[in-house]
């Protein structure tokens, strides 16, 4: 099985433009996050997708592998697909590029969901958490996720989920962690797939997995990273660098 990591690493995000050629520490925050997933040893190789040729330089300058990516991708998995269209691959790991702090434990994690299953009916694999504090759970940017039994996703929302009509002290609420494990096919198919109204209304690219009816493995974990969205996200990762 051969596992590959992919960083779809776009130079002008919404929030925070060229976030990801920001300093820390020494190093831009893109090149910092793809020695990281370099260091973790789990991955046969790596790769940064982009559209910059800034963010091209870095990488390379650190002997690093760079596909260019087109510029008008919809989402993370549309940009990780045109890169590994044509690579050999076997699974692809989504390590995002805002993320330099990323756990191995985690990917070690989503990488067992696949060896674990042998006769591949799962598609994807990603992270949840659990959330206590209210204000959080009611924020729609933190992205909720309701899973069965055996941890299969059954829906992600922006609103509260579930809903707590009787007030139920036991009711857990897991947030969503955007890190995640492809079979290479799934996300080939992903790309052919028009958009349908659960992902349109939610803006959740991850619901439109679920409207075609694959399974998502979901893995619980205590580890949050510290992602750079904003200026004092950055700020925040260069105390915590230190």
């Amino acid at each position: 099985m051969k596992i590959i990591a992919v960083i779809p690493a776009r130079y002008n995000s919404t929030r925070y433009p060229a976030k990801l050629v920001q300093d820390l520490n020494g190093k831009p925050v893109i090149v910092r996050t793809y020695l990281a997933a370099k260091e973790t040893n789990l991955f046969d190789e790596v790769y940064v997708a982009t559209d910059s040729t800034i963010i091209k330089d870095f990488i390379e300058a650190e002997g690093g592998k760079v596909f260019m990516s087109k510029k008008d991708h919809e989402s993370g998995s549309d940009r990780i697909a045109e890169a590994v269209e044509d690579l050999q691959a076997d699974i692809v790991v989504n390590v995002q590029g805002d993320e330099p702090f990323i756990s191995k434990d985690n990917i070690k994690a989503l990488i067992e969901v696949f060896k674990h299953d042998k006769q591949e009916k799962i598609s994807l694999a990603s992270v949840m958490t659990v959330m206590k504090d209210w204000d959080d759970i009611q924020n729609p940017n933190h992205v909720k996720v309701v899973v069965d039994a055996d941890n299969f996703a059954l829906y992600f929302s922006r609103s509260v989920i579930p809903y707590p009509r009787d007030k139920n002290e036991d009711l857990t609420y897991f947030k969503h962690i955007g890190m995640y494990a492809f079979r290479k096919q799934a996300l080939i198919e992903f790309t052919s797939w028009p958009i349908k109204v659960l992902e349109q209304t939610e803006k959740l690219e991850q619901l439109r997995y679920l409207e075609y009816g694959k399974k998502i493995k979901m893995i619980q974990t205590q580890h949050i990273g510290i992602g750079i969205d904003t200026e004092e996200d950055l700020i925040k990762a260069r105390l915590h660098w230190k």
